[in-house]
């Protein structure tokens, strides 16, 4: 009886996460507001204002501090359900330098993204009997010195945001789904090298479903040390969906090269890679 009530709920659930609408129009418009802000480094009062913002339109949006980061913080949200859950994640911060940086790919567009796939899920009315679904803006994913991103310290100088919401949360993520440069025109995200094998297979199933896999070439490009690399070393499946061939810490880093476009497909593909995971 209750393995078949379960399997009810279960479906319940699958329905509910079809019906959910990625508006690519609202991501855009959010993506536009980030950068209005402009340069948006961890800890600066703009950013701490963006942040208010941004979890006011998060589904039971918290901040969270990162411990020893002064005036750094994580925002969180959380549609309720089975652990160990999901999490759908994006840094919010922006390089400290170059100055002017406003970080429109590098940044906004895949925090724009992680609201609006929230938005639509919460919309949905998911059922509590599926997992967990947290949306995580990650803070400080920038290192404070500026240092290049592949630096040999940067998985120690960076990362603050992502480090300390793995330390804070053991056992409590299954899945993370890591959306970094994801709104430029010419969008390209083959696998990268770290993200787990099997899950990867499950967003190109996912992009197929949705007709996006254009956007999800079945190659495997270089290994970056990312927001969803504390998670890979304390056991947790995940993915980083980055098109690395893009300027991201150039100053063309502007609303000129991104497109709506990319924005949808992204959002509609985690969508139903969200539906999928049980």
């Amino acid at each position: 009886m209750a393995a078949a009530a379960d399997s009810g709920a279960a479906r319940h659930h699958l329905r509910a996460a079809e019906l959910a609408h990625f508006d690519s129009h609202f991501a855009w418009r959010l993506v536009r507001e980030q950068v209005a802000f402009g340069q948006r480094p961890a800890g600066s009062p703009q950013l701490r204002a963006l942040a208010v913002k941004l979890k006011a339109l998060l589904p039971h949006g918290k901040f969270e501090a990162v411990p020893n980061q002064k005036g750094v913080r994580n925002v969180i949200g959380t549609i309720p359900g089975r652990r160990p859950g999901i999490v759908v994640g994006a840094h919010y911060d922006t390089l400290a330098t170059p100055k002017g940086f406003v970080g429109a790919n590098n940044g906004a567009a895949g925090t724009a993204i992680v609201v609006e796939i929230a938005r639509a899920l919460a919309a949905a009315n998911l059922s509590r009997t599926g997992r967990e679904v947290r949306f995580v803006l990650f803070d400080g994913e920038e290192p404070p010195s500026g240092l290049p991103e592949q630096s040999g310290d940067f998985y120690d100088s960076g990362l603050r945001g992502s480090r300390a919401y793995v330390a804070r949360h053991p056992g409590r993520t299954a899945r993370m789904i890591l959306l970094d440069y994801v709104g430029n025109k010419g969008l390209q995200l083959p696998r990268e090298g770290s993200s787990t094998e099997s899950l990867w297979s499950r967003l190109r199933a996912s992009a197929g479903a949705v007709g996006t896999s254009s956007y999800f070439p079945d190659t495997t490009e270089t290994a970056i040390i990312d927001d969803h690399t504390p998670f890979l070393r304390s056991g947790v499946r995940a993915v980083d969906l980055i098109d690395w061939s893009y300027p991201g810490h150039s100053l063309e880093d502007r609303l000129r090269l991104l497109s709506r476009k990319s924005l949808d497909a992204v959002g509609r593909t985690v969508i139903e890679l969200i539906r999928r995971i049980r």
